[in-house]
């Protein structure tokens, strides 16, 4: 047993009150670095529950697989003293407890255990099929996380060695959930620990870029056995069938990750040798790790069988293979770190030590080496790791110093890197604790569903919010801003089941509040509030929902809003919102897109004539406003299951919602003679209003943009009458990017007056995304400032800049100045930020009065009397 530098033997309890078994605490009984003890609280519950045991009749021998390797065998046998700790059958003894700790604390390296009598309840513990299994995913949950942290490692100072471009790991979380959360962390460990190296950067790599995904799968992957380990060791007898299937299935996922993680390191070992200067060192280090380091062959044939082993259902070998997997890639990332090692060093381990110091060239060659070995700088992180390496080299190591021979060396370190070596552990921990030291030094992050915006994003969206403004303002609107949170009780019941996505708001003054989920809301509680009866506004801001991030889905992103509130005549302000709808998206000018459009009242009737009770009109209404996102079987099933509503009810939904066509067409045909929808009022009143809206958008020449569809449900309570939103139908998928509709009551909950209002909001984040890939598409980038004139001194002298630049400011002439005594700096500048003109001052131009004006685009210059160049300009800006 291995001892600590006290000479205490590290001892494992079993069996204690609210304890548990970890697998770092398996693995080492497993592996000999610790005993075991039973709790003797544990010994009197199972002598309680064995008092009245039948006595043994079975004679029992614990069989091993042939197949287990030592360490796996006493893995096996952990989790069997467990499960029998943790049983609550009444025909346990402690004896058989006591026997088999007994064997785990015996020197005994067969491990092997002699017969016993049993009692029927203890041979069904004894009997289970799961201990193999589990004991061995209990040693890959604990090498597989320490693997995570050494493949890391590993890899940074292979990066290196490689001279390898790095960039990839400026990945950052974007918040927009496009990003896998693993990855990030892996980027970011990467950069700590690669922080200050002067070597990476050089050399593009594909085993490089690659580091992200499969590093990132890893951890994912290490997580998932973490998690399937801690359960399935601490819980009691169960099932072993079902068992056995989700342990395999997720120690399945492991061991493709493991090949996957083994390929790319074996690639990154050989580029490695390959850039090495073709030296003894080289040739030497070749040769070893042809002899000794797993081979591509090697690892798939592993590979193959673990695969072959999973589809038999043989799980004992299976379990195994996926262990021996590990191994070997675990040998293959040593040598990853071996050669990236040596390759740094740049020490030719062959020739030093052997006593060659023929007039002095030796001593010169280390001279020499340790010259350039000064103008290497590693990263911080690596850095500390192959001083680490070197530690260990040099710490009692004399002989291995002395003999110079390379294989030596090269086991030293792989002895290092083995898992049971009680300085590899620390190695670990001083790589983890670096890690997580340099917290602070990484960059910051944002918070999911939010977004910063560059310069060029920001040139896009002013100009699309000019845009925006403009229609607007074109039919009479005015501008409102609001908080950007309200008391909490104005937002509640405003919002059906989307009202759990509302964030609410510490308590920082006796008032609960919420960030504001959309702008109709506040601008309904502002004309309560404030007694108006007539108003056309819009409004532009940021509106707040905790919902999940995903591709044009955010939790803090603009509204651009645009509503008609009070009397006006019938179905009036309803036509001008959906035609200002179409006016928007055409002048944005995005690609194709339609607007769905239904209506409340005709939602409703034909739920009534379906059969819904009319207390689950709105609950219903939110599950077919999934069917743009769902199945029509998917939604049948929450309707039945979850909402209860009766089959026959949900299929009778299904023959409606389907329902989907030109407007007119569509309407014409619910109203004739016959139709489920004359049965009721308030549908026969919808048909009247859909009527008058769809004769007045096809006289505006924008009815081709509009679909009559059932299936539009908007899930939002406060809605009452015509409901429409935009889709876009280009190649970009980004749902719903326009939507609004009429609600006539949702003003006089905030005050004792009804005011009627109609209402459309563009989602324009959605839109931006799609404008910003129509912009990658074309290979165009849109200009970040609007400068017409860079004045360029040629020079030191800031005095003259601001002379002259302020004399184009005052003139309304959008200029910047730059001072700099070489040309092309200037030149480079202009064409950067895509500046049209420059002026260029020099010490000729100063003493003869004039200035160079040149054409940037065209390289053409042409020479302006100083005192005219302000004229010349406005002429050549404004012609």
């Amino acid at each position: 047993m291995a001892e600590s530098e006290r000479g205490e033997v590290n001892v494992v309890t079993l069996g204690g009150k609210g304890s548990s078994l970890s697998s770092s605490s398996l693995y080492a009984i497993a592996s000999g670095i610790a005993k075991v003890r039973i709790d003797t609280a544990a010994l009197d519950r199972l002598s309680r529950l064995s008092s009245k045991q039948p006595s043994p009749s079975v004679v029992y021998k614990i069989f091993f697989p042939e197949v287990l390797t030592v360490e796996e065998r006493r893995a096996f046998i952990v989790v069997l003293l467990n499960k029998l700790l943790l049983s609550n059958s009444s025909g346990i003894r402690t004896i058989i407890a006591e026997h088999i700790c007994e064997a785990l604390n015996s020197k005994s390296q067969t491990l092997e255990c002699k017969e016993f009598d049993v009692t029927k309840d203890e041979l069904v513990v004894l009997n289970n099929s799961t201990y193999t299994l589990l004991g061995i995913c209990g040693i890959l949950d604990h090498l597989s996380a320490a693997l995570s942290v050494f493949a890391d490692a590993a890899a940074a100072v292979s990066c290196e060695a490689s001279r390898s471009d790095v960039t990839v790991f400026n990945l950052m979380d974007t918040g927009d959930g496009h990003v896998a959360k693993e990855e990030v962390g892996v980027a970011s460990d990467m950069k700590v620990l690669l922080n200050g190296s002067k070597l990476v950067g050089k050399v593009d790599s594909d085993s490089t870029c690659k580091i992200l995904k499969i590093h990132g799968s890893l951890r994912e992957q290490v997580k998932l056995v973490h998690s399937k380990s801690r359960v399935e060791l601490n819980t009691g007898l169960s099932g072993s069938s079902e068992t056995e299937y989700a342990v395999q299935t997720v120690l399945l996922s492991l061991a493709a990750t493991l090949w996957k993680l083994g390929k790319i390191s074996l690639f990154r070992v050989k580029n490695i040798l390959d850039s090495m200067d073709g030296n003894n060192l080289k040739s030497s280090l070749e040769g070893v790790f042809e002899r000794i380091c797993p081979s591509g062959p090697t690892l798939n044939n592993v590979y193959k069988t673990v695969s072959e082993l999973f589809c038999e259902e043989d799980y004992d070998k299976f379990a195994h293979e996926v262990n021996v997997l590990l191994g070997i890639v675990w040998k293959i990332v040593a040598w990853e770190a071996i050669t990236a090692f040596v390759a740094l060093e740049g020490v030719d381990w062959n020739e030093r030590g052997q006593g060659v110091e023929a007039n002095g060239e030796n001593v010169k060659v280390e001279k020499k080496n340790e010259k350039k070995k000064k103008k290497v700088v590693l990263g911080k992180g690596t850095g500390a790791i192959v001083q680490l390496i070197k530690d260990r080299l040099n710490n009692g190591c004399n002989d291995v110093e002395n003999s110079g021979l390379l294989e030596k060396r090269v086991g030293d370190l792989l002895s290092f890197f083995d898992s049971n070596d009680p300085e590899f552990e620390g190695f670990l921990l001083k790589v983890k604790a670096f890690v997580e030291s340099n917290e602070s030094r990484r960059l910051p992050k944002l918070p999911k569903g939010t977004r910063d915006f560059a310069k060029e994003q920001m040139a896009i969206r002013e100009k699309a919010f000019s845009l925006i403004t403009g229609v607007f303002k074109r039919h009479g609107a005015t501008a409102l801003d609001t908080p950007a949170f309200e008391l909490r009780e104005t937002l509640m019941g405003k919002y059906g089941e989307d009202s759990k996505l509302v964030y609410d708001l510490a308590d920082q003054g006796g008032e609960l509040c919420s960030l504001r989920y959309d702008l109709t809301v506040p601008f309904a509680r502002y004309v309560a509030m404030n007694g108006i009866t007539s108003f056309k506004r819009y409004q532009i801001a940021k509106v707040y929902r905790r919902d999940n991030p995903s591709k044009g889905r955010y939790r803090e992103f603009y509204q651009c809003d645009f509503d008609i509130a009070g009397q006006y005549e019938k179905m009036g302000p309803d036509f001008e919102v959906v035609y200002i709808m179409t006016e928007l998206l055409d002048e944005l000018d995005i690609g194709d897109y339609e607007i769905k459009l239904n209506h409340r009242k005709l939602l409703d009737g034909m739920l009534e004539i379906c059969g819904v009770p009319p207390e689950k009109f709105r609950t219903i209404c939110s599950s077919i406003d999934k069917l743009d996102k769902q199945s029509f079987d998917q939604i049948k099933k929450e309707m039945v299951e979850e909402k209860g509503l009766s089959a026959e009810t949900a299929e009778r939904i299904g023959t409606f919602v389907k329902e989907r066509g030109s407007p007119l067409e569509l309407l014409y045909k619910f109203k004739q003679e016959g139709s489920k929808f004359l049965e009721s009022n308030g549908s026969v009143e919808a048909l009247n209003e859909l009527e008058v809206l769809f004769k007045a958008l096809d006289k505006s020449k924008c009815i081709g943009k509009v679909v009559f569809d059932l299936s539009l449900a908007r899930g939002l309570d406060y809605y009452t009458g015509v409901i429409f939103e935009a889709v876009f139908k280009g190649g970009i998928q980004v749902g719903t990017i326009a939507a609004g509709g009429r609600y006539d009551n949702l003003i006089g909950m905030f005050g004792t007056k009804q005011v009627p209002a109609v209402g459309v909001s563009l989602g324009i984040e959605r839109v931006f995304a799609i404008m910003e890939q129509l912009q990658k598409g074309q290979s165009q980038t849109a200009r970040a400032t609007e400068t017409e004139v860079l004045v360029s001194i040629l020079g030191d002298d800031a005095t003259q800049a601001a002379e002259l630049v302020s004399e184009l400011w005052r003139a309304k002439v959008k200029a910047e100045f730059s001072v700099n005594k070489r040309v092309m700096k200037h030149i480079d500048r202009a064409k950067e930020s895509r500046i049209p003109w420059m002026v260029i001052v020099g010490e000729r131009e100063a003493s003869e009065g004039i200035v160079k004006l040149k054409d940037v685009e065209a390289t053409k210059d042409v020479v302006i009397p100083r005192s005219k160049i302000v004229e010349e300009l406005q002429l050549r800006l404004n012609p």
